[in-house]
């Protein structure tokens, strides 16, 4: 698997944490509101990366390969626990 098809593979995965996250969010405190306000900035902040990384993936060394992925995975990590804590 190439990049480009890492790095879209990745934000689906994101987009589908999102989603549930949003679903979730009408039944969440105020303070999970302000914790979804905070990762939607992270997550416009990624997308813009992404994109970048997605111009530029013909080039991309395994560095930015390795950045990508961890950035990709603490904005998931963070998807995930703020929908965890909705379910309880």
């Amino acid at each position: 698997m190439n990049l480009q098809d890492e790095l879209k593979q990745a934000a689906d995965k994101l987009r589908q944490y999102r989603d549930e996250a949003r679903v979730q969010l009408h039944l969440a405190r105020e303070d999970i509101r302000d914790e979804w306000d905070d990762l939607e900035k992270e997550w416009e902040q990624f997308r813009h990366k992404l994109d970048d990384l997605l111009h530029d993936a013909n080039d991309a060394s395994q560095e930015a390969r390795e950045k990508a992925n961890e950035a990709t995975h603490k904005l998931r990590d963070r998807y995930q626990d703020l929908r965890d804590r909705l379910k309880k």
